[in-house]
């Protein structure tokens, strides 16, 4: 949460000691702690309030389910059905227009002779 090594631990305790004094260290420290022990009672109290609990919990779902459906729909075969299918179709379509400009010049011929 707050991203503290132990050197800079090590060096809060020590400026604390040295401010408090060895005496009234122990009282202040169980004071910070049941200040943040209430803080983080507010906290989770407000977010209970929010349903911000369940908001991301149903975020989590959804995206769980999204980059489930995105796996599972590989298309490429779909695509690779289509392309060959318009290959046949464009392939049918140059034979006709093949066999559409040879009958003419057949025809010239047939009527020369």
């Amino acid at each position: 949460m707050f991203n503290i090594g132990g050197m800079e631990l090590l060096l809060i305790l020590l400026v604390a000691f040295l401010v408090v004094g060895p005496k009234d260290l122990p009282r202040v420290a169980r004071w910070i702690a049941r200040v943040i022990k209430k803080a983080r009672a507010y906290i989770d109290q407000f977010k209970d309030e929010l349903g911000l609990d369940e908001l991301e919990a149903d975020v989590k779902e959804v995206t769980a389910e999204v980059e489930s459906a995105v796996s599972q729909a590989d298309i490429s075969e779909e695509m690779k059905r289509a392309q060959d299918e318009m290959r046949a179709i464009a392939e049918g379509v140059d034979a006709q227009v093949r066999q559409a400009t040879k009958q003419p010049s057949e025809m010239k011929d047939a009527k020369k002779e």
